[in-house]
């Protein structure tokens, strides 16, 4: 615990220098290529007892030691990809990259390619700096303290990529950007002014606990768009193009036993985001569960890795303790994910389609990855559903992994909410990777943690 209390003070006052690149032998290096980095500000601050000891920890984040030092301790993303390791999920599309199949003269290059492009065309959110202050408060930047924001805007970012120009888009090189895009983009702008920015984030998840400066679990995030999609815009419709559905039970969270996709809640959602003009609409299901206490249960990995082959995948809100990420794609034991934590300057995306100033900045052409089974337990998944027979299928999907959870599903699918409970009961696993008579008096699915050394939120 000391060693964990070192570290996080180290990396907290690394993480909130200026300069969004550090110097190490001359090379500089950006913020979010280290996994680990970890955004120790979204716990209790520890203030300095001296001076000395603030120089002290100038000294050693200055130095190549530091680097080794927390590499060791908290790991480090790495970059490389094999094709020996099999081929890559992502989003549900399969690059074809593995060479186990083949006579072994077999050009991967081109599954790797395609891979690589699909990838550099996922949204990048990151920490940004020089923003209207937010609220009535003065923070112009929500460095230390936004990555689980960011990571969630990407991950709707990328729904309405799927529902405006489909999972096959990628973004064009020599030619003209699509209006759908920057539309997209435009709606994540950090001001008031964007529907999805994170003052409004901020805004809508009071209920929940959101704080400027304060760090937020995937539980409270998810509720948080249920919120603020509920909220209409100046010509009275929703900001958000599709329904949301959150996947956890009442308004409290759940008791343990896994969550379960109720068919009637989907569609009464579905229903009161049209006004009821519509029997279905679009839906974006966002599933927060709790797999284990420090680390994921084991029997979980490979359920988690099964759900980025599901046609409707929109990846996972999640990284490492205290330092969220978005992950978008599995290769065997790897986690690929869009990192936060860089630090940009704001940008102000105009209408212009040629090439509007800052789109580079919300992409990532480096594929960074790290052990699936390293990830943080608490986590949210997401799912996207066009339309009825999309939801369908996916419900088929789920109950087959269902099948195969041997007893411990990441969660179920019901037709109505009193056969739900049923389900639940029956369930011999439980979505926490404990058992509640383990642990008296605490309750599995409840937000509000006490004991921060045995429950690490994002």
């Amino acid at each position: 615990m000391v060693l964990k209390g070192l570290c996080e003070r180290i990396v907290s006052s690394k993480c909130s220098s200026k300069s969004s690149t550090e110097t190490v032998d001359n090379t500089q290096v950006p913020v979010y290529s280290k996994a680990g980095s970890s955004d120790s500000s979204e716990k209790k601050a520890v203030p300095s007892r001296s001076s000395g000891w603030a120089a002290a920890v100038r000294k050693v984040v200055t130095g190549g030691s530091m680097r080794r030092f927390q590499e060791r301790v908290l790991g480090s993303s790495r970059t490389d990809i094999s094709s020996s390791d099999g081929d890559i999920w992502l989003l549900g599309v399969c690059h074809k990259i593995s060479q186990q199949e083949s006579t072994g003269d077999v050009d991967t290059s081109n599954g790797l390619a395609s891979f690589e492009q699909d990838f550099s065309s996922k949204i990048l959110v990151t920490y940004r700096k020089g923003f209207d202050a937010i609220g009535d408060t003065k923070y112009t930047s929500d460095v230390n303290w936004g990555c689980m924001l960011r990571s969630s805007q990407m991950l709707v970012a990328q729904a309405l990529l799927f529902h405006k120009l489909g999972r096959s888009w990628r973004k064009p090189i020599d030619k003209p950007l699509d209006k759908e895009y920057i539309d997209v983009l435009q709606l994540f702008g950090d001001s008031e002014a964007s529907a999805f920015s994170i003052h409004n984030l901020l805004q809508a998840g009071k209920g929940y606990g959101l704080a400027v400066g304060s760090w937020v679990g995937p539980y409270a995030m998810c509720r948080t768009w249920e919120v603020l999609a509920r909220k209409k815009n100046d010509l009275g419709e929703p900001p958000l193009p599709m329904a949301i559905y959150v996947v956890s039970g009442d308004e409290d969270g759940e008791r343990g036993g896994a969550p379960v996709v109720c068919i009637e809640d989907a569609s009464k959602r579905c229903s009161e985001f049209s006004s009821g003009l519509a029997a279905w609409t679009p839906l974006l299901l966002l599933v927060p569960l709790v797999l284990g206490l420090d680390k994921v249960n084991p029997r979980y990995i490979p359920l988690l890795r099964s759900t980025f082959k599901f046609p409707q995948s929109l990846g996972i809100m999640g990284g490492k303790p205290g330092a969220s990420t978005y992950i978008i794609g599995v290769q065997n034991e790897k986690a690929f994910y869009l990192d936060p934590h860089d630090v940009q300057q704001v940008v102000n995306i105009s209408g212009d389609t040629q090439e509007p100033t800052g789109t580079s900045s919300y992409h990532c052409n480096v594929m960074r990855h790290i052990p699936l089974d390293s990830i943080d337990p608490s986590l949210a998944i997401g799912f996207y559903c066009r339309d009825k027979d999309d939801f369908d299928d996916f419900c088929s999907q789920a109950s087959k992994l269902a099948e195969e959870s041997n007893g411990a599903p990441l969660f179920t699918v019901a037709k109505s909410r009193s056969f739900s409970k049923q389900v639940s009961n029956d369930v011999s696993g439980d979505n926490t990777g404990f058992q509640e008579e383990d642990f008296p008096g605490m309750d599995c699915g409840n937000d509000t943690v006490t004991n921060e050394d045995d429950w690490q939120l994002l």
